[in-house]
């Protein structure tokens, strides 16, 4: 191709970096500290650049928590590198946000021949989208959107190709593999987006690719998963066991589904279109494949910590490098033949149309999380923060918080810590549940949970309500703590239904001190709201 022909393609995508850029730095507030969830990936990269393996607390067994493993280990790298692990974790997301807006402009003009305003419109949709608010929380979504889109480009490529070159079809399986080092669920889409080369190309034109994604597949990555399963005890990530406990579930397929459609509305009427006609039918249904399936794969798992639909956000990039070709063909005569005055008001009209479909993706961010208050600001002051901050005065004492709420605080303290959920804990994700006996081998110094009670609203211990995991797992950490000798030193919340309790041990050199800032703490912001709390542990039960 010669460089004139290359020129406006190049230009465009010089405007397509410039404005995710100037949307970055206008829209997006990188002064937020990280979600909650994100900084438990945070706590992983930081042990592991600190040589101290893939462990939660330093010193003890690897436990596999981290479910976004290679950017786990990528964030690592950087920090060993000099960078700060915020810069690690921000740094990655960011370029891959930018990477992927360019794989979908490229991939629509060469792959599908498709326009340079549809393919700028398709970049420009990702670019606005909820990808730069994971960044700015510290997600590695964009890191796994990336490699999804790599792989999903790859094979578009091997679809159209009737002599596919090896070196082509190697890359496509690195790529796949790629997205399974990530995140586990990338083994999942990797097996849909080859069933769809097959599907595209038929099965005897699909061998060589077959042949190289298997090889790949069995030694590369069957060596990582002998590797995970000797160096972790156990095959699959330590989330997976706690949150996959129920098997297939209707109600978070739903979610699932509705979350991928609301990432990608405007492009799936281009799905509807394309079942229009018997020659686009089968395009249609290949290229729905891997997303509906990805998607639909969700139900296995429970929904938590799915900020921002995060879990589905890898179907974004793979519907926009799809719909283009579902539209072609479509007549466009009346346009043509119109005169000066109507073609004038089609354009406008079809800008206006271009602005609402990005406007539509930028307002996703206004749905990031259950509580946001404002599409300016994803969550609001979290006192958790400013606890963690005054615990790490204490940090490097041997100090132990047993605690539901394992990301700001575990990270920014520096404590040892029991992830009560068990998240980041193999023996509770395993054994179901935490036990007496386990908090008695840690004697936590401080118990922190969040539940739905307070010393005004006592909770109600019925069977109904002792058999919901978490209501039955604060029950046994608040119980612990009083038969132990624990001081209640607060109970935070901007409402007595909704609440942090605090409780410290009373049998340590730092216990009156802490019980003391704990108490007079002045700068709890309930996360949920952004308002001062009120410690409600000052107030009498009824």
């Amino acid at each position: 191709m010669t460089s004139k022909k290359l020129l406006p393609d190049l230009l465009v995508s010089l405007l397509l970096l410039f404005s995710t850029l100037y949307y970055s730095f206008t829209f997006i507030d990188f002064a937020i500290p990280p979600f909650e969830d994100a900084a438990m990936i945070m706590r992983y990269a930081q042990h592991l650049a600190g040589g101290h393996g893939v462990v939660w607390n330093i010193g003890e067994t690897p436990v596999d928590g981290a479910t976004d493993f290679l950017f786990m280990v990528a964030s690592a790298a950087l920090i060993k590198l000099g960078f700060t692990v915020g810069q690690s974790v921000r740094g990655i997301g960011f370029a891959s946000h930018l990477l992927t807006v360019l794989i979908i402009y490229w991939g629509n003009r060469r792959i599908h021949n498709g326009n340079i305003f549809l393919s700028f419109l398709s970049g420009l949709y990702l670019a606005v989208g909820t990808g730069l608010s994971y960044v700015a929380a510290y997600f590695g979504t964009p890191f796994f959107a990336l490699a999804a889109a790599s792989t999903w480009t790859l094979g578009l490529i091997l679809m159209k190709e009737q002599n596919p070159r090896w070196w082509l079809s190697l890359a496509f399986a690195l790529s796949g593999l790629v997205t399974g080092l990530i995140r586990p669920e990338g083994v999942i889409l990797a097996g849909l987006i080859l069933l769809a080369v097959i599907l595209m190309r038929g099965l005897k034109d699909s061998l060589s690719i077959i042949f190289a994604f298997g090889v790949v597949f069995l030694t590369l990555g069957g060596a990582y998963f002998l590797w995970r399963w000797d160096y972790f005890g156990y095959p699959l990530p330590n989330p997976f066991y706690k949150k996959g406990e129920g098997g297939w579930n209707w109600f978070t397929f739903g979610g699932s589904m509705l979350n991928m459609f609301r990432l990608s509305l405007p492009v799936f009427f281009a799905f509807v279109l394309g079942f229009r006609a018997r020659e686009t039918t089968r395009e249609t249904l290949v290229y729905a494949l891997p997303i509906l399936g990805f998607a639909s794969a969700f139900a296995l798992v429970s929904d938590e910590m799915n900020y921002g639909a995060r879990f589905q956000y890898a179907t974004v990039p793979l519907a926009l490098l799809s719909w283009i070709p579902l539209v072609r063909g479509i007549k466009f005569e009346a346009l043509i033949q119109a005169q000066v005055r109507e073609r004038t008001a089609y354009f406008i009209a079809l800008i206006g149309l271009a602005f609402g479909v990005v406007y539509y993706s930028w307002f996703q961010n206004c749905f990031l999380a259950l509580y946001q208050q404002s599409c300016d600001r994803p969550y609001e002051r979290d006192g958790r923060l400013e606890m963690a901050q005054m615990l790490a005065d204490y940090r490097g004492k041997g100090y132990v918080i047993a605690t539901t709420e394992a990301g700001l605080i575990p990270y920014y303290s520096g404590w040892t810590a029991i992830d009560t959920w068990g998240l980041n804990d193999q023996f509770i994700a395993h054994n179901g549940s935490i036990t007496v006996e386990y908090l008695d081998e840690y004697k936590p110094h401080i118990i922190m949970f969040h539940d739905y009670y307070s010393p005004l609203v006592p909770p109600k211990l019925t069977d109904a309500n002792l058999a919901q995991r978490w209501f039955g797992m604060t029950i046994l950490l608040k119980t612990y703590a009083e038969e132990n000798g624990y001081t209640l030193a607060a109970v935070f919340g901007d409402s007595p239904y909704d609440t942090h309790y605090y409780y410290v041990r009373s049998d340590f050199e730092d216990s009156k001190r802490l019980v003391e800032q704990i108490s007079k703490f002045r700068d709890y912001f309930y996360p949920t709201t952004g308002k001062r709390s009120i410690n409600y542990a000052n107030f009498p039960e009824p």
